[in-house]
């Protein structure tokens, strides 16, 4: 018989990390596991702060729900999810940390790692993530980049010194840099930023506006080629259907949609629509990070750093080789926990 529980896990990141929303040194996670004759599967979601909820009181909604779980058959995970959607339809970190554990559970069953579970095949030109260099003064985030090497830098920003901060970075690396505002500019910053921005060849701009300026994304695309991407504007599949008609591609995270059975959809709707699709992280421990790293066959672009920017990851799982992803030669996710998690 199938038992579940839920935990959280206190993560610390090496360094302060801050965006144009603000700073935080240490998050809680939320993970879900199930258990069956020996065999153990993981899920993991770090709550995303405008949603309102913190993994304390997701991981209570989650024990309530303990015996629903255990007695509801798990042999499809797009089929659980539902049944248990009426439940955590507002909640969608709970259900993201849950249908991993599913599709761990599901996958360790039939023998095969996740991907190939979920009929994907490993290929050499996958997807290489970035490393993201988080919000500061030019100094402080030119250490982060001389600190760690890496091909592609994901910058955010949202300071008064942008374009001075983009300069003196992009002067000291040969990497592709992709830029995050996440939500912080105007319509006439972006048009006064874009001269300076094309002749750098930024690969991409993730989220220059603020939830709803669809008109200020719509001028925006129509004044430039470099690739306008949603993340906060993207949340779930119903804001995809919006999202199509202004955006050159979206960010899906895992914990703001619900997890993989909803992740799936998106990216099979966004291909449809003709749409970049990209996968970001909350700052997930290595089980949350190896999720994503199963679903890089269906990417073009990734954003998978986040296991490597926290001092105490308790798990080990997908490797980054300078951003490319070595995954366990195991079943399932194929993560293992350092420690017994307590409960």
């Amino acid at each position: 018989m199938i038992k579940f529980r839920c935990f959280t896990q206190i993560l610390t990141l090496q360094t302060t990390f801050r965006t144009a929303h603000g700073s935080r040194e240490q998050i809680e996670s939320l993970w879900a596991e199930l258990s069956d004759n020996g065999l153990q599967a993981y899920g993991e979601a770090v709550p995303v702060p405008y949603y309102g909820h913190t993994a304390q009181e997701l991981k209570k909604v989650l024990d309530a729900l303990q015996n629903t779980i255990e007695q509801t058959e798990i042999n499809n995970a797009s089929a659980f999810w539902e049944k248990m959607h009426p439940y955590l339809s507002n909640l969608p970190a709970a259900q993201c940390a849950l249908d991993i554990a599913v599709y761990d559970y599901l996958s360790q069953k039939a023998q095969k790692p996740l991907y190939r579970y979920l009929g994907l095949a490993w290929r050499e030109d996958l997807p290489v993530s970035n490393y993201t260099i988080s919000l500061g003064t030019a100094e402080q985030m030119l250490a982060q980049m001389q600190a760690t090497p890496y091909p592609i830098y994901k910058i955010k920003l949202g300071s008064k010194n942008d374009l001075e901060i983009l300069k003196a970075l992009q002067e000291s690396s040969p990497a592709t840099f992709r830029i995050d505002a996440n939500c912080a500019w105007t319509l006439e910053q972006a048009k006064s930023y874009l001269p300076e921005l094309e002749k750098m060849q930024i690969e991409f701009i993730e989220q220059p506006f603020a939830v709803g300026e669809w008109q200020a994304v719509e001028e925006l695309r129509k004044i430039t080629s470099i690739p306008i991407l949603a993340d906060e504007s993207c949340r779930t599949e119903a804001d995809l259907e919006k999202c199509k008609d202004y955006f050159s591609g979206i960010n899906i995270k895992l914990a703001k949609c619900g997890g993989i059975t909803p992740a799936l959809r998106m990216i099979e709707k966004a291909k449809r629509y003709n749409l970049k699709v990209m996968m970001g992280c909350m700052t997930e421990s290595s089980v949350g990070i190896t999720a994503i790293a199963h679903l890089l066959p269906l990417l073009d672009f990734v954003d998978m750093d986040g296991a490597l920017l926290l001092a105490n990851d308790p798990a080990e799982g997908v490797r980054l080789e300078a951003g490319k992803a070595i995954l366990p030669q195991k079943n399932g996710l194929g993560v293992t926990l350092k420690d017994t998690p307590k409960k």
